[in-house]
């Protein structure tokens, strides 16, 4: 069975490019032009043990928000695409990660019903390129689009590249849980059937 996926959205503000093999090694080829997004998604990848590549273009010049939202958006379709009617995975997955004084918490539950709540209060700023309060709108986008419930929260940690890196570990970690595949399981993970 291949989980794979390729997602191209164009708009006046962003042109985005995403392959996804949910089954791949962790391997990565990021260019967003933010840097430290970049670096996010690239440890998304390897954290997840996803297999991903993403090209992005937007405007840049009134800041990073629609290229990290509409990123946001074209990887969640990709794993929507990706995963198909979702037979045979695990369905939930959650992880808590630690880095330096932080430690965050993601739980997700593919659901096909989209619901974001995220925790995790930072101060208004900009780290690499990458405003703070980008971490929540990625999250919105591509729980949105995949169709899933996300839960992450910020137990401790002040540091804000620290607390957002802990938080996309921490969703990585949560997704390659709720993404595998269980042999035990016949059909759609759902009392429902769908």
């Amino acid at each position: 069975m291949s989980r794979q996926a390729d997602i191209t959205r164009t708009t006046a503000e962003t042109d985005i490019a995403v392959t996804l093999d949910v089954d791949g090694s962790g391997a990565s080829e990021i260019t967003t032009g933010v840097g430290f997004f970049d670096h996010m998604l690239t440890l998304f990848a390897r954290h997840g043990l996803y297999d991903l590549g993403v090209r992005a273009s937007g405007d840049l010049e009134t800041g990073s928000h629609h290229t990290v939202e509409d990123t946001g958006i074209v990887i969640g379709q990709a794993f929507d695409r990706a995963l198909g009617d979702r037979a045979g995975i695990e369905r939930y997955g959650s992880a808590f990660v630690p880095m330096d004084e932080c430690l965050a918490h993601a739980a997700i539950d593919i659901s096909g019903r989209p619901h974001v709540s995220c925790t995790v209060p930072l101060p208004t700023g900009v780290v690499g390129g990458f405003e703070t309060d980008l971490l929540e709108e990625f999250l919105r986008g591509f729980a949105n689009n995949a169709r899933l419930t996300l839960h992450v929260r910020l137990l401790s940690g002040e540091n804000p590249h620290h607390v957002i890196e802990a938080c996309f570990k921490a969703v990585a970690r949560a997704m390659r849980v709720a993404t595998s595949i269980n042999p035990r399981e016949q059909g759609v993970p759902s009392t429902k059937g769908s």
